[in-house]
């Protein structure tokens, strides 16, 4: 093996018994896999988090529809970690008197049969609140709730007035909605955030359970 020689630049000793190109670029090489292992890890890591609570979310979705397809509300949102505070319903024989813009024209021309409404208070396990109103409409016709559907489906439409007093103090806006069609029953489900900071993928996923709960 060489020995090593050094030689002395600027006041410094450096070492050049090799050489300096394969040094150079084994340097480079090290820097920019550890840069780009740290960048890289980083990156996955969030991405793996988030895919993860996200997976989770929608697994416990999923097994919370298959409790309220049986009408069991109050099992669907414990799956998902919620604790039911309370619950509200009524029925109405006149839509139009419960409905507005649109959605109220609508039911001038094309009465429907029944409206049934429930509110439900709900909080998540960190004691976030949010209110889902569900309303269930049958129609005299497939037809007619399909186009039902379509109206309120349809954002500037209006839509079926939440239950209550105190679904208007909860500020339903329609950013978190979902319908369904079953036959001629028409479902309309929407939340909305009440204390603290419900997540906006929950009460999503809230208004996709509650259209699959059946009429009280």
């Amino acid at each position: 093996m060489a020995e090593p020689r050094w030689i002395t630049k600027n006041g410094k000793r450096i070492l050049i018994n090799q050489k300096k190109g394969g040094v150079a670029i084994a340097a480079v090489a090290v820097a920019g896999g550890v840069a780009f292992a740290g960048a890289g890890a980083g990156v996955g890591g969030g991405g793996t988090a988030a895919d993860g609570a996200a997976q989770s979310l929608r697994v416990k979705t999923n097994s919370s529809k298959g409790e309220a397809r049986q009408g069991r509300s109050q099992q669907a949102w414990a799956r998902m970690g919620w604790k039911q505070l309370e619950r509200k319903a009524e029925r109405a024989l006149k839509c139009a008197a419960a409905s507005y813009g649109e959605v109220q024209e609508f039911f001038f021309r094309t009465p429907c049969r029944s409206l049934d409404r429930m509110l439900f208070a709900l909080a998540d396990e960190k004691g976030n609140t949010f209110t889902i109103s569900v309303s269930w409409v049958r129609m005299d016709s497939a037809r007619d709730a399909e186009r039902l559907k379509q109206l309120v489906d349809t954002d500037g439409t209006g839509n079926v007035s939440p239950l209550g007093a105190a679904a208007v103090q909860a500020g339903f806006t329609g950013k978190y909605y979902g319908s369904d069609r079953r036959g001629a029953l028409a479902v309309i489900a929407e939340a909305a955030p009440g204390r603290g900071k419900p997540g906006g993928d929950e009460m999503d996923a809230a208004a996709e359970i509650a259209v699959l709960l059946p009429p009280p």
